[in-house]
């Protein structure tokens, strides 16, 4: 079997090594004679599966103690409701940066449960450009402020964070989750869904402060009560097992390449490489982000013409590359070159760039 680089938006490329190693043990769990995914979520060989992944988002993120780390079903858009469910009570309001296409569909979700203030809306550059973090209008009385560390769409990151003073700051960190360090204790609340960087999908991963939990109401059913999933390490209902188990394995690998250190280090080289590949062909390539928000995890450029992005896709795939097409709702070109995107991958791909703008231009 040969694989090909995988540059789709998610769920992303995963380290090959985790993948051996659940293949291996697929069918028969540590000679227990069935999969890890027909026992039972109660049993020791889960238990230790469960915590082991827990202690790797702690260890590698440094995240401090008097925060609760919780796996939970859903994905991150459940998140876009739990947390105005549980953050967001009668007669408040909350702070939302609208960054692009999933910060505003966190931003709608809320806004269905409580009064949202957006104090940023990157509309009128199509999402392609962020603002400076100081020069954000925030409400000292905001319920919390949330912010989206990354647009897969757009193409831009934060590379720093709007002090909102006493105000509870939350980011949904999905598309660069495990790609770089952060600032934990700026944060009440990180949430992630694990398939850009930690894991397949099916799992949503959040770390939470605890003295948020004393904000959440009494009047919410069991599965959306963050209390109810911190009181019992994410072990009040049957878990998404299966993503879990390979988010543990995927956070293995990471610490055993040097870390959040190391994911940076790479982070930079991949998206350098084709960041530097788009420069060297102004005529040819494009990229609309401005360089100081330009994401490391989803390169976005354009091509001089549709039909020629069209041939670009097409002709990378049949090179070995997929998932190069921009999405839907702008066109284009898009690299996603998560954690586990070898660096070979995006030389692969800033020679073929290269290649394609001398045959087409």
């Amino acid at each position: 079997m040969s694989r090909i680089f995988n540059f789709a938006a998610g769920p992303c490329t995963l380290p090959l090594s985790a993948l051996e190693e659940a293949a291996a043990e697929f069918v028969d769990y540590q000679g227990k004679g069935m999969s890890l995914i027909e026992m039972s979520h109660r049993s020791k060989e889960y238990d230790a599966v469960h915590h082991e992944a827990m202690d790797l988002v702690r260890e590698l993120l440094a995240v401090p103690a008097n925060y609760k780390i919780l796996f939970l079903g859903g994905g991150a858009t459940l998140q876009f409701s739990m947390i105005p469910l549980n953050f967001l009570p009668a007669g408040s309001s909350c702070d939302f940066t609208v960054t692009g296409s999933w910060a505003k569909k966190a931003c709608e979700d809320a806004a269905k449960v409580g009064k949202v203030r957006v104090v940023y809306d990157g509309k009128a550059e199509s999402y392609m450009n962020l603002p400076d973090p100081a020069a954000l209008d925030l409400d000292p009385e905001a319920a919390y402020l949330h912010v989206t560390s990354n647009e897969t769409i757009g193409g831009v990151q934060w590379q720093g964070w709007p002090d909102a003073g006493d105000v509870p700051l939350i980011c949904d960190c999905s598309s660069d989750f495990m790609s770089r360090r952060l600032p934990v204790a700026k944060f009440a609340m990180l949430y992630a869904g694990a398939q850009k960087n930690a894991g397949p999908a099916g799992v949503a991963i959040v770390i939470l402060r605890e003295d948020m939990l004393e904000r959440c109401p009494d009047t919410l059913t069991a599965y959306l009560d963050y209390r109810i999933h911190a009181s019992k390490d994410s072990l009040y209902n049957t878990p998404p097992v299966f993503p879990i188990y390979m988010v543990g394995k995927t956070l293995k690998w990471l610490k055993s390449i040097g870390g959040l250190p190391a994911a940076e280090k790479l982070a930079a080289e991949r998206s350098g490489l084709i960041y530097d590949a788009v420069a060297r062909h102004p005529d040819f390539y494009r990229c609309p982000v401005p360089a100081h928000c330009r994401s490391l995890m989803n390169v976005v450029f354009r091509l001089p013409t549709e039909d020629l992005e069209k041939a670009f896709v097409a002709e990378a795939l049949a090179a070995g590359m997929s998932g190069l097409k921009g999405h839907r709702s702008v066109g284009g070109c898009r690299a996603s070159v998560y954690n586990a995107m070898p660096v070979a991958g995006a030389k692969a791909l800033a020679d073929f760039m290269g290649d394609f703008a001398k045959k087409n231009g």
